[in-house]
């Protein structure tokens, strides 16, 4: 499973951004998908997730009220709306799936395909 990640940039603190994930296979909408993020020196974190149907979503506390993770199974995508961005957030954002087990993965570790990484800076 190929995931494609989209839609980083650089924007000034109070911004916002959508990132999309992306995959042309028709099995994407039996997929968990996650947001992780890495800034420059620190681990790899989990942010956002949401279910195969969409019925389910979790957020990092740092991101609750400001990110919204959503999808549109028809059009294979998940996206990430990211409002009142800080400086903070400045990382590369890395999608990632995996099948469903009824649960929300919120480990890094538990998901099994990966795009490559779309960099988001916010300058204050």
């Amino acid at each position: 499973v190929q995931l494609q990640a989209s839609g980083g940039g650089s924007v000034q603190a109070g911004g916002s951004l959508r990132l999309s994930c992306a995959n042309s296979e028709r099995t994407f909408s039996i997929y968990d998908i996650s947001w992780s993020r890495q800034a420059p020196g620190k681990e790899r974190e989990f942010v956002a997730a949401i279910s195969w149907s969409g019925s389910n979503t979790y957020y990092t506390d740092s991101v609750k009220g400001r990110f919204t993770i959503s999808r549109d199974n028809a059009k294979n995508t998940v996206y990430l709306q990211m409002n009142n961005l800080k400086p903070e957030d400045t990382a590369v954002y890395y999608c990632a799936g995996r099948s469903n087990i009824g649960v929300i993965v919120t480990l890094t570790s538990g998901y099994e395909y990966w795009g490559q990484g779309t960099q988001v800076t916010v300058s204050s």
